[in-house]
């Protein structure tokens, strides 16, 4: 799973930058769902060469990992590393990050994620079988039944990079990635959010049922839609805050 769903090859940085690229790619993944709470990491050796670097190196951001309680290494027969913890931002810092960001910067955000998830839909309708869609519409009905921030989220993420997954680019699927890690906890905050459940599903539903048919321009226009919908609601959630000064910091 970390290997097909981080999208990153070898890291060519300076060992100290490596480590830190390794703890926020493996942090990325397990706070948009591609590793789950209770998941084993693969072994050490693996790891390292899927980042491409040495054991040592990957041993450090293992204990970087471990000494912020998102991953526990145990020892014995069934041993390994395992994730323990999701990553995920409170309520009161998305709130803060929210309020100190600019419409521009959030509509020229919502400008990307609309090109790539509109690309990586219609490829995923042009390039997949019947048989690899499967799993896309278990995740649309998966995401429906989810309750909280944190759950819906990764949900909602999760059905998203399957999306990516399906356009067999891993260029769409890296960045696909890293979208969902910025904007879908801005999107299911508890504190501000303003995003039906029953919508979104709606619109994941329509999304699946075009990718099944092979229907990719359909699909890139639903996708398209579906993020421009999103990030209106962010920004009207945006203008419900409090001034950004009220909250803290400058604006």
């Amino acid at each position: 799973m970390l290997k097909n769903g981080t999208g990153h090859g070898s890291l060519e940085d300076a060992p100290g930058q490596q480590v830190g690229s390794i703890v926020e790619r493996i942090a990325s993944a397990i706070s948009v769902g591609m590793l789950a709470v209770g998941e084993r990491l693969p072994a050490e050796i693996e790891l390292a060469s899927q980042f491409g670097v040495a054991v040592a190196t990957l041993r450090k951001a293992l204990a970087s990992l471990r000494a912020k309680g998102i991953v526990e290494t145990r020892r014995g027969r069934n041993g390994g590393t395992f994730v323990v913890k999701a990553p995920f931002p409170t309520d009161e810092s998305l709130t803060a990050a929210l309020a100190h960001s600019s419409t521009a910067s959030l509509r020229d955000l919502a400008d990307e994620h609309t090109a790539i998830s509109s690309a990586a839909a219609q490829l995923a309708a042009e390039r997949t079988s019947p048989s690899q869609r499967t799993r896309l519409a278990e995740l649309a009905f998966r995401a429906r039944e989810t309750h909280g921030s944190q759950e819906r989220s990764l949900a909602d993420s999760r059905f998203h990079i399957e999306v990516a997954v399906l356009s067999h680019s891993q260029r769409l699927l890296t960045a696909e990635q890293r979208l969902q890690t910025e904007t879908a906890p801005l999107l299911w905050c508890e504190a501000f959010s303003k995003v039906s459940v029953q919508d979104a599903f709606n619109d994941h539903l329509a999304m699946v049922m075009a990718i099944e048919q092979g229907n990719a321009d359909v699909a890139r226009q639903l996708a398209g839609a579906h993020v421009m919908s999103n990030f209106r609601r962010i920004i009207e959630a945006k203008y419900s805050l409090p001034d950004p000064l009220s909250i803290g910091g400058d604006s």
